[in-house]
C-alpha cells in the first residue's frame, strides 16, 4: 500500500493514489507500507530512482544502511514497535530524501507514523516539504524511544525493589527472567538509537539540509537527543547487569545457608548416632544393658552430645 501526502490545501491531504495518478510537485511524502513488487516498480518508474527491497533493508553493513545514489539519500534505521510489551520488537525502516518528496518504506506500523499523522491533522502548516516532514518524523521517533526507555527504567526499578527488599520471599527465577527481558529491551533500544544517530550524522554531512538554518539546527537537536538517550540507556544496562549479579549472589547466599543448615544438623547428630550405635551392638559383656538407669542415661548422653556442638558453633559465630 502507498499513502500519498499532498501539501497546498487547508489540510495535509492523505490518500491512497489511484492507478495511473500523476505525482505532481505538491506531493511531499510517499509512505510505502508493505509495498508489493508492482507498486515498487511503478514508483521507481515515476520517480526514476531505485526502491530497496525488504531483503536489502535488512542488511546490516553501514554501506547498505546509509548511502547516496545520484543525488538521493538512502538511510535505513531500526525502529521500535510494540514498545509497551516487556520485549519490544524492532524492524528496519528506509527513508529516502530525494530533494522533493520524502519516501518511507516499512513493513510494520510503528507508533511515530501515527503520531505524525495526528500532528499534521492539528497543525496543517507542518505539511510543508519532504525534508521538514523527515525531521518531524524523526522527532516523533526520538520521543517514542524516550517513552520506551522510561518504561524500561520503571520496570528495572521495580525489580530492584524486589531484589533488595528486606524480609523478602522472592522467586529469583522470575526476577532473573524479568531482568533478561529488560536487558533485551535495553539492547534493542540502543540498536535503534545507534542507527538513528548514524542516519543523523550522514544526513548532516551530506548537506542536503545545510541550506536551511532552522532545519540544520533541528537536526543537531535530534542528534543531541539521541546521544543523551544512548547515554541514559547505557546507564540502565549497567544497572541491569549489577542487579543480575546481585540476584545471582543472593541465590548463592541462600543456597549456602541451606547447605550450612544441613551440615550443622549432620554434625550435631553424629555424637548421638555414635552413642546409639555403641549401645545397639548387643554384646553379652555390656553391663549398661542390664542396668536400670542405662536407658535414661544413654538418652541424656545423646541429648547432651547433640547440644554441645550447637553451642560450640554458636560461640564461634557459625550460626
Amino acid at each position: 500500500m502507498i499513502r500519498l501526502y499532498r501539501a497546498g490545501g487547508a489540510t495535509c491531504e492523505i490518500h491512497t493514489p489511484r492507478p495511473g495518478e500523476s505525482l505532481g510537485p505538491d506531493v511531499i511524502w510517499l509512505d510505502l507500507v508493505a509495498p508489493t513488487r508492482d507498486e515498487e516498480l511503478g514508483l521507481e518508474a515515476a520517480l526514476n530512482l531505485s526502491i530497496p527491497t525488504r531483503e536489502e533493508m535488512q542488511e546490516l553493513e553501514a554501506s547498505s544502511r546509509v548511502y547516496r545514489d545520484d543525488g538521493t539519500i538512502y538511510a535505513t534505521a531500526d525502529l521500535i514497535h510494540n514498545g509497551d510489551a516487556d520485549i519490544p520488537a524492532i524492524d528496519p525502516v528506509t527513508f529516502i530524501l530525494t530533494g522533493g518528496p520524502l519516501i518511507t518504506i516499512r513493513y510494520f506500523n510503528p507508533r511515530p507514523f501515527a503520531t505524525l499523522d495526528a500532528k499534521l491533522a492539528k497543525e496543517p502548516a507542518l505539511c510543508d516539504a519532504g525534508p521538514a516532514l523527515f525531521l518531524h518524523l524523526m522527532e516523533a521517533v526520538i520521543d517514542r524511544n524516550s517513552d520506551v526507555l522510561s518504561k524500561t527504567v520503571t520496570r528495572v526499578e521495580a525489580i530492584s525493589n524486589h531484589v533488595f527488599a528486606e524480609g523478602r520471599t522472592v522467586g529469583f527465577e522470575k526476577l532473573i527472567t524479568k531482568l533478561g527481558r529488560a536487558q533485551i529491551a535495553n539492547a534493542r533500544l540502543e540498536q535503534s538509537l545507534a542507527g538513528l544517530l548514524r542516519v543523523f550524522a550522514f544526513v548532516n554531512l551530506d548537506g542536503q539540509l545545510a541550506h536551511d538554518a532552522d532545519r540544520r539546527e533541528h537536526l543537531r537537536s535530534l542528534s543531541a537527543d539521541a546521544q543523551s538517550l544512548i547515554t541514559h540507556n547505557q546507564a540502565i544496562a549497567a544497572n541491569i547487569n549489577f542487579q543480575l549479579s546481585a540476584a545471582l549472589g543472593l541465590i548463592n547466599i541462600e543456597q549456602s545457608s541451606i547447605i550450612k543448615i544441613f551440615s550443622v544438623a549432620a554434625v550435631a547428630f553424629m555424637p548421638p548416632t555414635l552413642i546409639a550405635s555403641i549401645y545397639g551392638m548387643n554384646f553379652d559383656h555390656m553391663p549398661e544393658l542390664h542396668w536400670m538407669g542405662g536407658y535414661p542415661t544413654a538418652v541424656a548422653a545423646m541429648v547432651v552430645a547433640a547440644i554441645l556442638p550447637l553451642l560450640w558453633f554458636k560461640k564461634k559465630g557459625w550460626l
